[in-house]
């Protein structure tokens, strides 16, 4: 895939699991002029992510948390996906299909491990084993100003912002496969879990609160790209709210990666140093 395409870029964009408002964001996407753009949701929503539809999208958006069932003030239930859904994502990731995934796309899929993998890492709500080290419930601290600065001036998703930027927004604190992409942005917040609240205590209806809960240091990087399969993936965790929507920062940093995934540059790039798609 990858064909050139003649006039704005075709994206779609996918939501839902987790709550947000959703006005706003899609103001983002209204504001691009280089895009053209179809929202959907679940369960609709994977009926994209098949084969059959390899090349209708120059880009897909994941701002989606699927596989999870709130229970509060129980645990939540994990739910493996749908066989049809894995196997066409795949497919479509050995095919080529330029992703970006955004903020908590990365807690998706808790008990599919491969969903780690084509992201580049996991936001825990409940502790559990990821490449076979045992971890914590992950981190959150929300309405954070924190600088984001970029660790490659020189790649097309920091055109913009190579100086940097402020932003209010949540901020996570997780594991991140250091080995297994190319940084490209970092916060300046400090990533110890005492600055942090526990994600297990959260969905237990207990906000804001980190009793008994630490979790290791975090690296700081808030943005990365990698492949999975034959395709380019750009992550993004910086969009939780208003805040982080309107800012022009992010703006910025999510058309750019857009651009990217979409770019024959970065297909031929992720053809090169292509990722196994098994966990």
């Amino acid at each position: 895939m990858n064909e050139v395409r003649v006039g704005p870029l075709k994206v779609l964009v996918v939501t839902g699991g987790h709550p947000f408002e959703l006005d706003p964001f899609l103001e983002i996407f209204a504001a691009n002029p280089d895009i053209t753009w179809t929202h959907v949701q679940p369960p609709q929503a994977r009926e994209w992510f098949h084969p059959s539809h390899v090349g209708e999208w120059d880009a897909i958006v994941c701002y989606d948390m699927q596989g999870i069932e709130f229970r509060k003030p129980e645990p939540p239930g994990f739910e493996e996906p749908p066989t049809e859904y894995a196997n066409g994502l795949i497919a479509m990731l050995e095919a080529g299909q330029g992703i970006v995934f955004l903020h908590h796309a990365m807690s998706a899929w808790p008990s599919w491990p491969l969903w780690a993998e084509i992201v580049g890492g996991r936001w825990h709500y409940l502790p559990g084993e990821l490449r076979g080290r045992h971890w914590p419930a992950s981190g959150y601290t929300r309405e954070v100003s924190h600088k984001i600065t970029p660790l490659d001036v020189d790649h097309p998703i920091c055109v913009g912002v190579e100086e940097g930027f402020e932003i209010v927004d949540e901020i996570y604190l997780n594991p991140v496969f250091d080995d297994q992409i190319v940084p490209l942005l970092r916060s300046d917040f400090e990533m110890k879990s005492e600055n942090f609240y526990s994600g297990e205590l959260a969905i237990l209806g207990r906000l804001y609160e980190s009793e008994g809960w630490s979790h290791p240091e975090g690296s700081g990087l808030v943005g990365w790209v990698k492949s999975a399969g034959s395709s380019p993936i750009a992550y993004l965790q910086s969009g939780h709210g208003p805040s982080a929507y309107a800012n022009p920062g992010f703006r910025r940093l999510l058309a750019n990666s857009i651009n990217w995934v979409a770019s024959r540059d970065a297909h031929q790039w992720a053809a090169e140093h292509p990722s196994p798609l098994k966990a």
